[in-house]
C-alpha cells in the first residue's frame, strides 16, 4: 500500500526544469563556440551574424543560470526539509550507509530490495552537491573569459580566475571539458530516474511535474495540515 507524499515544493520544481533547460542551451551553444561549424553564404557576411547570435544567446543564458542558482541556495535555507542545504553535505553516519546501500541496489544491482527516500537518497544529495560545485566553476570561469569582451562591471568581478587558471587558453579547456560533465550526468540522471520510476514505482518523474511522490505506507513520513503558503506541506501525505 502506497502513500502519496508531497516532497518537491514549487520553487524547487520551476528551478530544476529551469536549470535543465539553461544547461542544455549552454551546452549546445558552448559547443557550437568551441567547434564553429563552416557554414557559407552568398550573401553578405555582415547580413550572417549567426556566431554573434550564437553567443549573445549563451551569454544571456548564463545569467538565467546564475540567478536561478542563486535562487536555489537561498531555497536551501528557506525550504521544506527535503530541499534543505543540509542534505547535500555528508554530516552523518547514517548518509553514508545509505550511500553503501543505494550503490549496491542502482549501481552493483546486488540486492533487489529498493532504497526508498523521502526527498533523494543520499548518494543523489552527494553527487547533486558535486555538480553545484561544477555549477560554480562554470560560472567563474565563464564569467571570467566574458570579463575581457564586457565593460559591465559584473564580469570583471571575476577577471582574477584567468591568470589563477594559467591564462585564457587553459581556462577556455577547464571550462568546455566540464561542459561534458553536465553531458555525462545529464545521460546518468535521466537513466535513474526511468530506473526508480520503472522499477520501484515512486513516482519521480511525476514529483519533478506536481511534487508528489509515492512511498510504502509504514515508511510514509506523519501527515501534517497544509499551510495556505505552500497549498500543502513537506510532510503532508494523502491516500492516492
Amino acid at each position: 500500500m502506497f502513500k502519496r507524499v508531497y516532497v518537491w515544493q514549487l520553487p524547487v520544481r520551476f528551478y530544476h526544469w529551469l536549470n535543465a533547460l539553461c544547461i542544455l542551451v549552454l551546452a549546445v551553444t558552448g559547443i557550437l563556440i568551441a567547434h564553429p561549424p563552416a557554414l557559407s553564404s552568398a550573401s553578405e557576411a555582415s547580413f550572417s551574424y549567426w556566431f554573434g547570435v550564437n553567443r549573445f544567446i549563451h551569454f544571456a543564458t548564463a545569467y538565467v543560470f546564475l540567478f536561478n542558482f542563486a535562487f536555489r541556495i537561498y531555497w536551501g535555507f528557506v525550504g521544506n526539509q527535503y530541499s534543505d542545504w543540509h542534505n547535500f553535505l555528508p554530516f552523518r553516519r547514517a548518509q553514508f550507509r545509505e550511500v553503501g546501500k543505494v550503490l549496491r541496489v542502482d549501481i552493483l544491482q546486488a540486492v533487489d530490495k529498493p532504497v526508498h527516500a523521502v526527498g533523494h537518497n543520499a548518494l543523489a544529495y552527494f553527487t547533486y552537491f558535486a555538480m553545484f560545485l561544477v555549477f560554480v566553476f562554470q560560472v567563474v570561469s565563464g564569467f571570467a573569459m566574458y570579463a575581457s569582451m564586457s565593460d559591465f562591471w559584473f564580469p570583471q568581478l571575476f577577471a582574477w580566475a584567468v591568470p589563477l587558471f594559467g591564462g585564457d587558453f587553459a581556462i577556455r579547456q577547464w571550462h568546455y571539458l566540464a561542459t561534458w560533465f553536465f553531458i555525462l550526468f545529464t545521460v546518468v540522471h535521466v537513466y535513474l530516474v526511468f530506473y526508480h520510476d520503472y522499477v520501484e514505482g515512486h513516482g519521480v518523474m511525476s514529483s519533478m511535474v506536481g511534487g508528489w511522490k509515492f512511498l510504502p505506507k509504514d515508511e510514509a513520513p506523519p501527515a501534517k495540515p497544509a499551510t495556505p503558503a505552500s497549498g500543502a506541506t513537506a510532510g503532508a501525505t494523502k491516500s492516492p
